[in-house]
């Protein structure tokens, strides 16, 4: 049986063969409360390149763009109804068309005339 007295003794030698390391902080390093500093921004994507408006103004053969192209190159245009009828589209499917793919993509004039009739004709200048 040991005695207390060895007990005490081989204690504090224990404790002094290993040095202390002192405790790491266990959180990082606080901030200011403020939004972060905008960064340099790299490289800016370049817009896409678009093709000569040659190449536009040519459509597959027998698209719909095809045949309303066709149709409004020819003397006195075409009517509103007679371009809903061979493409099938509604009639705001058909102005959003002549104005955004003909006019603006293709770089056409697109020219619209109200008959004496009331009926709406398209042309475009070939």
């Amino acid at each position: 049986m040991k005695s207390i007295a060895e007990k005490t003794e081989t204690a504090p030698a224990a404790a002094t063969t290993e040095p202390k390391v002192p405790k790491k902080a266990t959180a990082g390093a606080r901030r200011a409360n403020v939004a972060p500093a905008k960064g340099k921004s790299g490289k800016k994507a370049s817009p896409k390149k678009k093709a000569p408006r040659s190449a536009r103004n040519e459509a597959r053969e027998g698209s719909k763009t095809a045949t309303i192209l066709e149709m409004l190159k020819r003397p006195g245009g075409a009517s509103a109804k007679d371009l809903l009828k061979a493409t099938g589209w509604q009639p705001h499917s058909l102005r959003g068309f002549l104005s955004g793919t003909v006019g603006k993509k293709m770089g056409l004039t697109v020219t619209s005339t109200k008959g004496e009739d009331g009926e709406r004709s398209y042309s475009v200048k070939a």
